[in-house]
């Protein structure tokens, strides 16, 4: 099996992370990943943001968690979050951001980093302080929030794959 098949079949969400942060150099090559994804008409509808800010994180798992109803950390303790948003002009942007974090997600598994996809991006960027955290970055646009591409390194064993549902795959020949 090549490594492309083989990430795609072993990799598995992380729940639980350690502290330490991910190297640039690595960042830099899943993030890499993610701009080559597939979009509509090559049309390139999403923009990443690569968050290490420690201050920016707690604040974006603060909102993630109060979308949630919840106090817990969404993140799970993740250093890095790299936030997925696109362009609402281009009528492909949800599966465009979608082959994205799905870039991220088989990059970061190939170089040994864990990830997993939180949902609630969407919800974050439509109230005013999801919009002014991207003010303050300089974004401007008319994005929407696609989901959190959380990365680190995995605190634990990387748990087994779940049986696949039988009907799955069906064969038109």
């Amino acid at each position: 099996m090549n490594n492309a098949m083989e990430a795609m079949i072993q990799r598995r969400s992380v729940r639980k992370y350690k502290p330490d942060m991910i190297p640039k150099a690595i960042l830099e090559k899943i993030l890499l990943a993610g701009t080559y994804a597939a979009t509509g008409m090559n049309r390139q509808s999403p923009i990443m943001i690569a968050v290490t800010n420690r201050e920016l994180r707690d604040r974006l798992s603060a909102m993630n968690a109060a979308i949630m109803g919840s106090d817990s950390d969404p993140f799970y303790g993740a250093p890095v979050v790299v936030i997925v948003l696109a362009d609402r002009d281009v009528p492909t942007y949800v599966y465009d951001g979608s082959l994205v974090m799905g870039n991220l997600m088989l990059a970061a598994h190939e170089l040994g980093i864990g990830s997993c996809w939180i949902h609630r991006a969407k919800q974050e960027f439509e109230t005013e302080e999801g919009k002014a955290i991207l003010r303050d970055l300089g974004i401007e646009g008319n994005y929407e929030g696609i989901g959190h591409c959380i990365l680190g390194y995995a605190d634990g064993p990387q748990p087994p794959a779940r049986p696949r549902k039988n009907n799955y795959i069906y064969l038109a020949e």
